[in-house]
């Protein structure tokens, strides 16, 4: 009984073998996505995002972790908040700042817009959703239905999305006014130098005179003017800090930032990127990581090797070399690197999950799949909106034969997802057969009752 239900439920694990910790996408497998845009995750880039915004969200009255950074892969030049204090940044914008100052003076705009309450509309929609679920609403017809625009969602049934999200996320120039002097003193409490943001706004002042379909998503979403970068500036050029240089680590942590996103998403134009005389760290990280983007075994494991050699405690570069080796079908081998990379930053969800991955894939011994579901609880705590931690829980109880178990964790990734009925199906399921007042009856219960009160966002 036990080898049929392993085999029954080891079925859910279909499609995880290319997972990925950095540049996999986290949307529902199997599923169609709206839009070129998606959802990835990174330990090292959110971890300097985390560094730098730490005295702004002091200067702010936020608390550390009060506000969430998610990123978006697309090379369109965006960034916006949406359901709550979650700010989502683009890749093509992160690529475009030429250093810490310009991507913090983006930060400090939205956190303007969050602590200005200008887009509050979705915030108890999206409670315990993914962030999946609220990109994909954003960009699709969830932003009509959270916003009740009636004229937006005419709009999506006429097949407009993209107008629709515009509509959804665009602010007014007075917000827009607001959010800026805001972060001005934002900046200004924190002893930033504060002319990142105008150095930012300065980039994108031309695209004003653009007819609208040729403007990047922040300038259509975000309203420039002229009389609003010179504000700005106006106002940065009397700052006390205004000559205060951010830290040479940060400089080179968003070269690496950039390097990383590079070689990930473009790792054909690396070699464009970075002159073949350039050894610094970042030109290294870049190649290293087209390599393995490029199927180069042998080439990325001696690239990421070198760099290990040269930085020997950077929980990064452990973690990179665990992630080529078990998407280079080396799985046994990629424990040792994530066993190190999670040694080195023990806080470090991500890693976790990534190394339960490895357990779980590395074949069906119980000691593994058991020390795969101990990380991922661990995780947990740290990733409540991971849809991924609950279907790789599902993976490792269904392989254990704890089909109720399993089912929980599918019905906690679906309430993620917002897939309500799919959700409410297998609590129910759980409920039938499982002992009344047994813990795991008791999960299945309380979530049918949470799922009682919410609304769907999507199908």
């Amino acid at each position: 009984m036990k080898t049929m239900m392993r085999k029954r439920l080891g079925l859910v694990t279909a499609g995880l073998m290319a997972f990925a910790t950095f540049i996999t996408p986290y949307a529902p497998l199997n599923a169609q996505s709206r839009d070129s845009s998606s959802i990835i995750r990174d330990s090292e880039i959110e971890s300097y995002f985390e560094e730098w915004s730490a005295p702004l969200l002091k200067a702010a009255q936020i608390s550390p972790g009060g506000v969430n950074i998610i990123l978006v892969q697309s090379n369109e030049l965006n960034a916006f908040v949406a359901g709550g204090a979650n700010i989502f940044f683009y890749t093509g914008l992160i690529e475009k700042t030429d250093g810490p100052g310009e991507l913090m003076g983006v930060f400090a705009h939205e956190l303007g817009h969050i602590s200005g309450s200008h887009l509050i509309s979705s915030r108890d929609a999206f409670e315990r959703a993914s962030y999946e679920s609220i990109l994909g609403a954003v960009i699709g017809i969830g932003a009509a239905v959270l916003s009740g625009n009636g004229g937006a969602a005419s709009t999506i049934i006429a097949g407009s999305q993209g107008v629709a999200a515009r509509n959804y996320l665009a602010h007014s120039r007075l917000n827009e006014s607001s959010a800026d002097q805001a972060a001005l003193t934002f900046f200004e409490d924190a002893k930033y130098n504060p002319s990142g943001l105008g150095s930012f706004l300065g980039k994108l002042q031309d695209q004003e005179l653009l007819p609208t379909s040729r403007q990047s998503e922040y300038v259509r979403t975000h309203p420039l003017t002229r009389d609003r970068i010179e504000a700005v500036n106006n106002r940065a050029s009397k700052s006390p800090y205004i000559d205060t240089q951010f830290p040479d680590a940060w400089q080179d942590q968003h070269a690496r930032m950039r390097a990383k996103l590079i070689g990930f998403i473009s790792p054909g134009r690396v070699a464009w990127e970075y002159d073949d005389r350039d050894t610094s760290i970042p030109a290294q990280y870049a190649r290293a990581i087209a390599a393995y983007r490029q199927n180069k075994i042998e080439d990325a494991l001696g690239r990421i090797d070198a760099l290990i050699a040269t930085e020997p405690d950077n929980p990064y570069f452990y973690e990179l070399k665990g992630q080529m080796l078990v998407d280079f079908s080396r799985i046994d081998e990629g424990l040792a690197p994530y066993r190190k990379a999670i040694e080195l930053k023990p806080e470090e969800a991500l890693f976790r999950i990534a190394y339960a991955h490895a357990l779980i894939e590395s074949g069906s011994d119980d000691a593994n799949l058991n020390e795969a579901i101990e990380q991922l609880q661990r995780a947990a705590k740290r990733e409540r909106r991971s849809g991924r931690v609950h279907r790789l829980l599902a993976t490792a109880h269904g392989r254990l034969g704890h089909e109720n178990l399993a089912k929980i964790h599918l019905a906690e990734e679906a309430v993620l997802q917002r897939r309500l009925p799919y959700a409410s199906q297998l609590a129910e399921a759980v409920l039938a057969s499982e002992k009344p007042q047994s813990a795991t009856w008791l999960k299945a219960r309380d979530l049918l009752d949470y799922i009682k009160t919410l609304k769907p966002v999507s199908n």
